[in-house]
């Protein structure tokens, strides 16, 4: 990106934040597989910005929002959006900059209550969110879902297993997964809870003010065990954040059995998005599955 498309972008921060900015230093950041990142400063003020192509800003303009509806329960610190739009030919979102350090037991074990506070926000519209995002750079739909069940196949599994058979992938179990679903989650009504829907170790981490910080969402109201088994995918959070969560909202009996279904989703998304051993990752966990209900 040359220096004549930054300026767009420092003219929008000015104009939002009421104060004229100027960049003078850009560094780049780790802004994830999905998107190129950004430090940008003027001397004095630091944001982060993260850029795509010029197509992705509703990607961006998703985030955004769901930044702000994480933000408006007053529970778990995320970066302020600061302002999303287009430059030449990237779209961008500038997101207040954190400083982030190492932690320790005791704001892990904060952030384990406060991620618990942020799921008893429900809502009365049934699973889903006002609109659709991504994950990753995959579509996710949010349509709004009176059953739990019917929300997880339907705009979960079975949307993923679509697009996974386009590219190529080999799901023989795949009916037997569907059919198995509904078995597996009889007789549970989770409340729709505000979730974050992409929570690895990657999306949280704790600020140099020993803030529990949580970022990048794909966010929607969904059943909130799904941020917890995806805290423990791609290696557990540290022991005291599941202390802390249990302390304010304790897991129900069975979240073991549903685990490896949410996780599932994950694994699929990653065979869309990068292909590989994946597949057969995501195999091994809907035979698991699919012998959990026989």
């Amino acid at each position: 990106m040359s220096n004549d498309q930054w300026k767009p972008i420092a003219a929008h921060i000015g104009q939002v934040t009421g104060q004229p900015f100027e960049v003078s230093d850009r560094r780049s950041v780790g802004g994830g597989c999905i998107n190129r990142g950004y430090a940008l400063s003027d001397g004095s003020r630091t944001f982060f910005v993260k850029l795509n192509q010029a197509s992705q800003i509703a990607m961006f303009e998703a985030e955004a929002a769901g930044l702000q509806e994480m933000q408006a329960t007053r529970t778990i610190r995320v970066p302020t959006p600061i302002c999303y739009g287009m430059a030449g030919s990237d779209s961008y979102i500038v997101l207040e900059w954190i400083d982030l350090g190492q932690g320790g037991s005791r704001p892990w074990r904060e952030m384990g209550r406060q991620l618990a506070a942020m799921h008893q926000k429900t809502i009365r519209s049934g699973f889903g969110w006002d609109r659709d995002n991504t994950i990753g750079s995959t579509p996710q739909i949010n349509r709004w879902t009176k059953s739990w069940t019917e929300f997880w196949v339907d705009c979960r599994i079975n949307y993923q297993l679509r697009l996974a058979n386009r590219r190529g992938g080999h799901f023989p179990n795949h009916g037997n997964l569907l059919e198995a679903i509904p078995k597996l989650l009889a007789g549970y009504t989770p409340q729709p809870s505000l979730v974050h829907g992409d929570l690895w170790s990657g999306n949280a981490a704790i600020a140099q003010s020993g803030d529990p910080v949580i970022f990048d969402p794909a966010t929607y109201y969904g059943d909130r065990e799904v941020d917890l088994a995806m805290t423990e995918l791609f290696g557990s959070f540290p022991t005291e954040f599941y202390w802390g969560y249990n302390e304010v909202f304790p897991l129900d009996v069975g979240y073991k059995r549903r685990k490896t279904l949410y996780n599932l989703y994950h694994i699929l998304n990653h065979f869309n998005l990068f292909g590989g051993s994946y597949e057969s990752q995501a195999n091994r966990m809907i035979q698991q599955i699919v012998a959990e209900v026989r």
